[in-house]
């Protein structure tokens, strides 16, 4: 048995705009670096090996964490939102509101035009999981919502469709154990600020 500890990155300006993301390579903003550089990691989880999403804002987060050489793992990048990336919620939710919410009511099976699925990218991370050998663990996984909100659902079998069992708070990190290829979880919403 060992842990994982994902973290989400810090803020950029489309997170502060409500845009969605995705793969779209946004770099964090000057505030999320500030926001970034406030926060830390206590130990033990500041000495465990780190594995990072490859899009520059996860990359960005590690490095001013102080994570080592982060590896980069193109498993923990963010759901693909195909033609929706760059728009928000609001704007998508006005278009056809009828329509989001029997896509929104598929929980798992989500799926935005030309992109992926919560179904989808809880797999890939499964596969990812189940690959990990011993000596991977401890280790902290820097990476997007999409994955975080995956991670949850892996140990709880939360199908998405209701609220979650327990919110993801931002500004946290959220520890599980893996268990044969499966996370567990240990604790949730460890907080990153200082007190």
């Amino acid at each position: 048995m060992s842990q994982i500890l994902f973290i989400r990155h810090g803020p950029t300006a489309w997170n502060e705009a409500g845009r969605i993301q995705g793969r779209t390579d946004v770099p964090l903003s000057e505030a999320g670096e500030k926001e970034v550089a406030s926060w830390r990691l206590v130990p033990p989880y500041a000495q465990w090996r780190c594995f990072c999403s490859p899009l520059k804002r996860a990359q960005d987060t590690a490095v001013l964490l102080g994570l080592e050489a982060p590896g980069m793992v193109s498993a923990l990048q963010e759901m693909q939102w195909g033609t929706w990336e760059g728009h928000t919620l609001k704007t998508l939710r006005e278009i056809d509101p009828e329509a989001f919410i029997r896509n929104e009511d598929r929980g798992l099976d989500f799926r935005p035009p030309g992109g992926e699925s919560p179904r989808d990218v809880r797999a890939r991370l499964s596969k990812w999981i189940s690959g990990l050998a011993d000596d991977d663990l401890p280790a902290v996984a820097v990476s997007h919502k999409g994955l975080l909100r995956a991670a949850l659902s892996l140990a709880t079998d939360w199908d998405m469709a209701e609220d979650p069992p327990e919110k993801l708070r931002d500004h946290c990190a959220h520890l599980y154990r893996v268990e044969n290829g499966t996370l567990a979880v240990e604790q949730l919403n460890i907080t990153l600020k200082p007190s």
